[in-house]
């Protein structure tokens, strides 16, 4: 059954994003490995926003220290300190129990988390497939909206039911922004099916799935490059005739490097401010990188709260 959107309006920046996830917190966040400077200060920043009710996972005598250190005086006062040598296990049944909303990377390898949150006996598996989703604000219509990019953070190189699950996640996350009837863009490097590029044929066959139905209300296009898939003067000037062509919500990326270096690119080279969540586990999990700022990690929060009350 399609997941209805939480919000009534579609959410077009990172400050709308904020905004429309206050009255939907605050959420049990849990920062796993908690004595991180840059995980900590969004934690105090999610909490003022309301939006947060941190658990702080890890070694508490090193969390309050670093707390200190950086002046976080509200954040010591109103969350839930957990002392835990193994944050992320303990971390991972708190979730699986019901006792946390959200799973926030704090000092520690993505792999030591998500090797938690994949044990079985942790009860946060569903049997659907994790996928990141990455939002950045593009600005090439001329006014900012927020489009994702999936998946540049877990699946290595998906098969195609793999990436018919990134899809289905993908919708889930569309749809809690707002987006009653979501556009995804299957991505390759060119628009033309070809046996000499197996990405375009894999996005045909996604994108006649999306045409007969198999993933409800939803536009689906592919493939498509990344002009045609952005830019609606790139379309019109190769003919393609599709409302998802040049007004993309979503592109599916075929692999990761292709996704991590496109996430990385509009991060880095165009300068936007970004937010991620893995889907697909039975809480949103957020693994930024560890160069990612406070900042950056607020917005994952509120995408992540969003994402819980849908």
């Amino acid at each position: 059954m399609p997941i209805a959107p939480c919000i009534s309006q579609q959410v077009s920046n990172f400050a709308d994003l904020r905004h429309a996830a206050r009255p939907l917190g605050p959420k049990k966040v849990a920062v796993v490995g908690a004595d991180d400077e840059v995980a900590l200060t969004a934690a105090d920043g999610a909490l003022q926003l309301g939006i947060a009710l941190p658990v702080l996972i890890g070694e508490e005598h090193r969390i309050r220290a670093k707390a200190e250190s950086l002046g976080l005086s509200r954040l010591i006062a109103k969350a839930e300190f957990v002392s835990a040598a193994d944050a992320a296990a303990v971390a991972a049944h708190m979730a699986g129990d019901g006792h946390i909303d959200l799973l926030l990377k704090g000092h520690l390898r993505t792999d030591q988390l998500l090797h938690a949150v994949l044990d079985k006996h942790a009860g946060v598996r569903t049997g659907q497939l994790l996928s990141d989703v990455l939002l950045y604000e593009d600005t090439l219509a001329g006014e900012p909206r927020l489009v994702g990019i999936t998946d540049g953070g877990l699946n290595v190189a998906p098969n195609l039911e793999q990436k018919k699950q990134i899809v289905e996640n993908a919708i889930e996350v569309m749809r809690c922004l707002g987006i009653a009837r979501p556009k995804l863009a299957i991505m390759s490097a060119t628009e033309a099916v070809s046996d000499s590029v197996p990405s375009s044929i894999d996005a045909k066959r996604l994108a006649d799935m999306g045409a007969a139905g198999d993933f409800g209300e939803v536009d689906i296009c592919g493939p498509l490059a990344l002009d045609c898939a952005l830019l609606a003067w790139a379309a019109e000037a190769k003919g393609i005739k599709n409302v998802v062509a040049g007004h993309a919500n979503c592109m599916v990326v075929p692999n990761i490097e292709s996704g991590n270096l496109l996430g990385k690119a509009v991060k880095y080279l165009g300068g936007s401010a970004c937010a991620h969540v893995v889907v697909g586990a039975k809480v949103p999990i957020l693994i930024p990188s560890r160069v990612e700022s406070a900042e950056d990690k607020i917005n994952s929060i509120a995408l992540g709260v969003l994402f819980a009350a849908r």
